[in-house]
């Protein structure tokens, strides 16, 4: 066997490792060994007449690559290293061989000081900027040797300590880099750089406790959502509302498919299935985003990322955001002091949970909020700068086969959290988005307590409320249209319709530029019996676009004036616009 160069541990795999935005705080974070960093291409086979190996200056040789590499992050994920061991050849904890490795990738330079280091320092993404000479096939395969090794060593204490758990897997990781050097060696192949294993290192974390290829793109301040269908079309929404489309995610929708699956199983308390026979996945993500996916029952498999970049918000920001004006703020900022019940409207991805947050903010801290979600998406309870008490619900699918009553083992819905939220002294009642019989929750919520909010989809104001009525009547043949729109009438007092516009930014179709705002506020109240409700807009829209103009004010929200509503602004401007009636 070949003598190995003294003391590996000198020759980290990921050089510098940025601890804070002051470069002299840079410390060197050391791994296990790394047999192939310091071995030049001519690096003779183990045997017994293997000459010794001659130990690389500091500094290692790196060949200058075939094309300029794409940057990659500049760190591997934080946390400590495992202590250096002696450079041997270590065999997986079940007994199986390690996979054959590739031929060698060109090598990589450092890509310190290079423009993707100035994007990361400004807080931006290089969404381009995906790691190359990765062979993703490897990655998977060392995900799936480390995630056996890792389930191995943890047993029954997996999921009690997350970063005792990460390290672990870090260190993990590093063994099978490890033996994977050393076969490369030992069959005489050239060595890997150091770039190319801290880069591999970091896709292997990324899969085994990220999200892959994606995490790139979720680690990017600003993204907001992150839209793949197919496999190859990849696109992310900037929080500025610019729609760019990126590089490929996945090589295949099988790729997809099964990175997809193994992000659904691997949570303990979030835990969903992806497969044939489930082909849908709605989930929370580690880092409170939300997932939705399709496939086998859709003509390629699709993803869906939505990202809550602005959980702290108010009425005000979004007035700097041109998404309301301040006539508007101070109409809808009165209305949840006087404990109007709202329902906020508009299409998918249209910012009606920034305008709820929004809305929420505007709650006297001292009340007790109950929030009511299939998935966390408000995340009120994340803020106890902004609210005091938050009782946060989130519903929870059921698994396996159908009971005697009709449900899975484990479900819990929305209608039970209403119900079991009775006991808990709230003052407001905040049900997350409406798409079928769990009106029947938001009804409940609005019937038991004043000032209750809640979303749904819809076309325009008046349009919401002819869908919650079909909602309803998806409960059963009990609820009849009569009875949904009575109740409807009686419980809700606004529609807040939130409008979305897109248009290109050039000639390429791939910038785009989504425009938000608030384009109507109807006032419900109980009408003639032909309908059922009555419906007043008490904004209108506004013919040149943008936020909506002052309509017509009813007496009934006149009294709005003594809860901080500028009625005078509302008249004037009213009057300025000519949709003053």
């Amino acid at each position: 066997m070949s003598t190995p160069p003294p003391d590996p541990s000198s020759l980290p795999i990921f050089t510098a490792y940025p601890t804070s935005d002051d470069p002299e705080q840079t410390v060197v974070r050391r791994p296990a060994h790394a047999l192939a960093g310091p071995i030049d291409e001519s690096t003779t086979p183990r045997g017994p007449a293997a000459a010794p190996v001659v130990p690389h200056p500091p500094t290692v040789p790196v060949a200058p690559p075939v094309a300029p590499p794409a940057p990659v992050p500049s760190s591997w994920p934080a946390g400590g290293h495992p202590a250096p061991v002696a450079p041997q050849r270590a065999m997986p904890a079940n007994g199986t061989v390690p996979p054959q490795m590739p031929p060698q990738m060109p090598p990589q330079t450092p890509t310190q000081g290079t423009a993707h280091d100035a994007t990361r320092a400004t807080g931006r993404a290089d969404f381009l900027a995906q790691p190359r000479g990765v062979d993703w096939k490897q990655v998977a395969e060392f995900r799936g040797l480390a995630s056996t090794r890792l389930a191995e060593r943890l047993g029954e204490d997996r999921g009690k300590d997350l970063e005792a758990e990460r390290e672990l897997g870090r260190a993990i990781i590093q063994e099978i880099l490890d033996d994977a050097a050393a076969d490369l060696l030992h069959d005489g192949r050239a060595a890997w750089s150091i770039e190319h294993q801290r880069v591999l290192a970091k896709a292997i974390h990324d899969s085994l406790f990220g999200l892959g290829r994606l995490q790139p793109l979720v680690d990017a301040d600003d993204v907001e959502n992150i839209i793949i269908s197919p496999h190859d079309n990849a696109w992310v929404e900037k929080t500025t509302g610019e729609l760019v489309k990126v590089e490929p995610v996945a090589d295949s929708d099988q790729e997809l498919r099964e990175n997809l699956a193994f992000i659904a199983t691997r949570s303990d308390s979030n835990a969903r299935s992806f497969s044939p026979a489930s082909p849908h996945l709605h989930m929370r993500l580690d880092d409170g985003s939300r997932l939705a996916a399709a496939s086998w029952v859709t003509a390629n498999t699709s993803v869906v990322i939505r990202r809550h970049r602005m959980r702290k918000v108010g009425l005000d920001r979004l007035v700097e955001l041109g998404m309301m004006s301040a006539v508007q703020a101070s109409f809808l900022r009165a209305a949840v002091r006087a404990k109007k019940s709202i329902v906020v409207a508009g299409p998918q991805g249209a910012g009606k949970t920034t305008i709820v947050r929004a809305l929420c903010a505007e709650i006297p801290r001292y009340e007790q909020i109950g929030t009511f979600e299939t998935e966390f998406e408000l995340h009120l309870h994340e803020l106890p700068e902004v609210h005091d008490v938050v009782h946060a619900w989130e519903a929870r699918p059921g698994s396996g086969e159908i009971g005697a009553d009709g449900r899975q083992a484990g479900e819990f819905t929305l209608d039970e959290a209403i119900y079991n939220s009775f006991r808990f002294n709230l003052s407001r009642q905040i049900v997350g988005e409406v798409r079928g019989k769990e009106v029947w929750a938001m009804i409940k919520a609005m019937e038991s307590g004043a000032g209750s909010i809640s979303t749904t989809h819809a076309a325009n104001g008046s349009g919401a409320i002819r869908k919650l009525v079909t909602c309803a009547m998806e409960a059963g043949p009990h609820v009849t249209r009569e009875l949904a729109t009575s109740k409807l009438a009686e419980t809700v007092d606004l529609v807040v319709q939130v409008g979305l516009q897109t248009r290109p930014l050039d000639a390429t179709g791939t910038r785009w530029q989504r425009d938000r705002w608030v384009s109507e506020i109807v006032h419900i109240a109980p009408g003639e019996e032909a309908v059922g409700y009555a419906t007043t807009h008490v904004f209108t829209p506004n013919p040149q676009g943008g936020p909506a103009v002052p309509g017509t004010m009813p007496e009934e929200l006149r009294d709005l004036e003594r809860f901080g509503f500028d009625l005078t602004s509302y008249l004037v401007e009213g009057a300025q616009q000519g949709g003053l009636r």
